[in-house]
Protein backbone atom coordinates (compact mmCIF):
# COMPACT_ATOMS: atom_id res chain seq x y z
CA UNK A 1 0.00 0.00 0.00
CA UNK A 2 1.47 3.35 -0.98
CA UNK A 3 1.32 6.54 1.12
CA UNK A 4 -1.74 7.90 -0.72
CA UNK A 5 -3.70 4.68 -0.14
CA UNK A 6 -2.67 4.73 3.51
CA UNK A 7 -3.82 8.34 3.94
CA UNK A 8 -7.18 7.60 2.28
CA UNK A 9 -7.72 4.62 4.57
CA UNK A 10 -6.89 6.76 7.60
CA UNK A 11 -9.29 9.44 6.35
CA UNK A 12 -12.09 6.89 5.94
CA UNK A 13 -11.46 5.24 9.33
CA UNK A 14 -11.34 8.61 11.06
CA UNK A 15 -14.62 9.78 9.52
CA UNK A 16 -16.36 6.53 10.51
CA UNK A 17 -15.08 6.91 14.06
CA UNK A 18 -16.22 10.55 14.13
CA UNK A 19 -19.75 9.53 13.20
CA UNK A 20 -19.80 6.90 15.97
CA UNK A 21 -18.47 9.41 18.50
CA UNK A 22 -20.79 12.20 17.38
CA UNK A 23 -23.92 10.08 17.78
CA UNK A 24 -22.64 8.75 21.09
CA UNK A 25 -21.93 12.26 22.37
CA UNK A 26 -25.48 13.25 21.42
CA UNK A 27 -27.08 10.12 22.85
CA UNK A 28 -25.25 10.46 26.18
CA UNK A 29 -24.94 14.27 26.15
CA UNK A 30 -21.18 13.89 26.66
CA UNK A 31 -19.18 17.09 26.05
CA UNK A 32 -15.79 15.33 26.33
CA UNK A 33 -16.65 12.98 23.49
CA UNK A 34 -18.08 15.86 21.43
CA UNK A 35 -14.76 17.68 21.88
CA UNK A 36 -12.92 14.60 20.58
CA UNK A 37 -15.02 14.83 17.42
CA UNK A 38 -14.03 18.46 16.94
CA UNK A 39 -10.35 17.57 17.53
CA UNK A 40 -10.64 14.84 14.91
CA UNK A 41 -12.12 17.32 12.43
CA UNK A 42 -8.89 19.34 12.65
CA UNK A 43 -6.92 16.16 11.98
CA UNK A 44 -9.16 15.41 8.98
CA UNK A 45 -8.48 18.84 7.50
CA UNK A 46 -4.72 18.36 7.85
CA UNK A 47 -4.89 14.89 6.32
CA UNK A 48 -7.06 16.21 3.49
CA UNK A 49 -4.44 18.86 2.72
CA UNK A 50 -1.73 16.17 2.63
CA UNK A 51 -3.82 14.05 0.26
CA UNK A 52 -4.39 16.98 -2.08
CA UNK A 53 -0.67 17.78 -2.16
CA UNK A 54 0.08 14.13 -2.97
CA UNK A 55 -2.51 14.16 -5.75
CA UNK A 56 -0.99 17.29 -7.28
CA UNK A 57 2.49 15.77 -7.14
CA UNK A 58 1.18 12.58 -8.72
CA UNK A 59 -0.51 14.50 -11.54
CA UNK A 60 2.61 16.61 -12.17
CA UNK A 61 4.85 13.56 -12.40
CA UNK A 62 2.47 11.53 -14.51
CA UNK A 63 -0.05 13.48 -16.60
CA UNK A 64 -1.90 10.24 -17.44
CA UNK A 65 -2.84 9.95 -13.75
CA UNK A 66 -4.90 13.18 -13.72
CA UNK A 67 -8.18 11.25 -13.99
CA UNK A 68 -7.23 9.00 -11.07
CA UNK A 69 -6.23 12.09 -9.06
CA UNK A 70 -9.59 13.69 -9.81
CA UNK A 71 -11.53 10.60 -8.69
CA UNK A 72 -9.49 10.32 -5.48
CA UNK A 73 -9.98 14.04 -4.84
CA UNK A 74 -13.78 13.65 -5.15
CA UNK A 75 -13.65 10.67 -2.78
CA UNK A 76 -11.63 12.68 -0.28
CA UNK A 77 -14.16 15.54 -0.40
CA UNK A 78 -17.07 13.12 0.14
CA UNK A 79 -15.35 11.55 3.15
CA UNK A 80 -14.63 15.00 4.59
CA UNK A 81 -18.30 15.94 4.12
CA UNK A 82 -19.22 12.98 6.32
CA UNK A 83 -16.70 14.12 8.93
CA UNK A 84 -18.09 17.67 8.81
CA UNK A 85 -21.59 16.32 9.40
CA UNK A 86 -20.30 14.43 12.45
CA UNK A 87 -18.74 17.66 13.74
CA UNK A 88 -22.10 19.41 13.28
CA UNK A 89 -23.75 16.75 15.44
CA UNK A 90 -21.06 17.18 18.11
CA UNK A 91 -21.60 20.93 17.96
CA UNK A 92 -25.19 20.39 19.12
CA UNK A 93 -23.79 18.88 22.32
CA UNK A 94 -21.13 21.55 22.79
CA UNK A 95 -23.71 24.33 22.41
CA UNK A 96 -25.87 22.71 25.10
CA UNK A 97 -28.80 21.70 22.90
CA UNK A 98 -28.55 17.94 23.49
CA UNK A 99 -31.17 18.17 26.25
CA UNK A 100 -33.77 19.50 23.84
CA UNK A 101 -37.09 17.60 23.99
CA UNK A 102 -36.92 17.14 20.22
CA UNK A 103 -33.51 15.46 20.56
CA UNK A 104 -34.82 13.22 23.34
CA UNK A 105 -37.79 12.18 21.22
CA UNK A 106 -35.55 11.35 18.29
CA UNK A 107 -33.08 9.18 20.19
CA UNK A 108 -33.90 6.44 22.61
CA UNK A 109 -32.95 6.46 26.26
CA UNK A 110 -30.00 4.22 26.93
CA UNK A 111 -28.45 2.66 29.98
CA UNK A 112 -25.07 2.72 28.23
CA UNK A 113 -22.52 5.47 28.31
CA UNK A 114 -19.40 6.49 26.48
CA UNK A 115 -16.43 7.57 28.56
CA UNK A 116 -12.97 8.99 28.09
CA UNK A 117 -10.25 8.03 30.57
CA UNK A 118 -6.50 8.60 30.64
CA UNK A 119 -4.10 5.81 31.65
CA UNK A 120 -1.98 7.16 34.50
CA UNK A 121 1.51 6.17 35.58
CA UNK A 122 0.06 4.18 38.49
CA UNK A 123 -2.76 2.50 36.55
CA UNK A 124 -2.90 -1.30 36.52
CA UNK A 125 -3.84 -1.02 32.83
CA UNK A 126 -0.46 0.49 31.91
CA UNK A 127 1.82 -1.79 29.84
CA UNK A 128 -0.84 -4.52 29.53
CA UNK A 129 -2.63 -5.58 26.37
CA UNK A 130 -6.38 -5.35 26.01
CA UNK A 131 -6.41 -9.14 25.68
CA UNK A 132 -4.52 -9.59 28.96
CA UNK A 133 -6.95 -7.33 30.82
CA UNK A 134 -10.24 -8.43 29.27
CA UNK A 135 -11.83 -5.11 30.30
CA UNK A 136 -15.15 -6.12 28.79
CA UNK A 137 -15.26 -9.18 31.07
CA UNK A 138 -13.98 -7.40 34.16
CA UNK A 139 -15.85 -4.12 34.05
CA UNK A 140 -18.18 -4.19 31.07
CA UNK A 141 -16.45 -1.42 29.11
CA UNK A 142 -15.39 -1.90 25.49
CA UNK A 143 -12.48 0.24 24.26
CA UNK A 144 -13.49 1.72 20.89
CA UNK A 145 -10.33 3.74 20.33
CA UNK A 146 -7.11 4.89 21.91
CA UNK A 147 -5.70 8.37 21.46
CA UNK A 148 -1.92 8.16 21.76
CA UNK A 149 -0.42 11.61 21.45
CA UNK A 150 -1.86 13.05 18.24
CA UNK A 151 -2.60 9.62 16.73
CA UNK A 152 -5.70 7.45 17.13
CA UNK A 153 -5.83 3.68 17.19
CA UNK A 154 -9.28 2.75 15.93
CA UNK A 155 -10.81 -0.59 16.92
CA UNK A 156 -7.77 -1.72 18.94
CA UNK A 157 -7.35 -5.48 19.08
CA UNK A 158 -6.46 -7.80 21.94
CA UNK A 159 -2.71 -7.36 21.24
CA UNK A 160 -2.83 -3.59 21.67
CA UNK A 161 -0.84 -2.58 24.75
CA UNK A 162 -1.84 0.45 26.76
CA UNK A 163 0.72 3.08 27.63
CA UNK A 164 0.85 5.82 30.21
CA UNK A 165 -0.92 8.88 28.80
CA UNK A 166 -3.15 6.89 26.43
CA UNK A 167 -6.66 8.32 26.29
CA UNK A 168 -9.16 5.48 26.14
CA UNK A 169 -12.58 5.98 24.58
CA UNK A 170 -14.87 3.21 25.76
CA UNK A 171 -18.55 2.35 25.75
CA UNK A 172 -20.47 0.23 28.23
CA UNK A 173 -23.10 0.18 30.96
CA UNK A 174 -23.41 3.35 33.06
CA UNK A 175 -22.72 1.38 36.24
CA UNK A 176 -19.30 0.37 34.86
CA UNK A 177 -18.08 3.86 33.99
CA UNK A 178 -16.66 4.90 37.38
CA UNK A 179 -14.91 1.54 37.80
CA UNK A 180 -13.35 1.91 34.35
CA UNK A 181 -12.17 5.47 35.05
CA UNK A 182 -10.69 4.39 38.41
CA UNK A 183 -8.77 1.55 36.70
CA UNK A 184 -7.33 4.04 34.22
CA UNK A 185 -6.45 6.78 36.71
CA UNK A 186 -4.87 4.33 39.16
CA UNK A 187 -7.23 4.85 42.08
CA UNK A 188 -8.42 1.23 41.75
CA UNK A 189 -5.55 -1.25 42.00
CA UNK A 190 -7.24 -4.54 41.10
CA UNK A 191 -9.98 -5.98 38.92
Amino acid sequence: MDRLDSMLLELKDTSEFMVDLAYSSLLYNNRDIAEEVINLEVKMDELGDEIQKSLLDMAKKNPESVMKAFVVFRLQIAIEDIANAAASIADVVLRGYANSPVIHMSIKESEWTIERATVSERSILRDKTLGDMRLWSHCGMFVMAIKRGAQYIFRPDKWTALREGDVLIAVGPEESADYFIELADGSRKEF
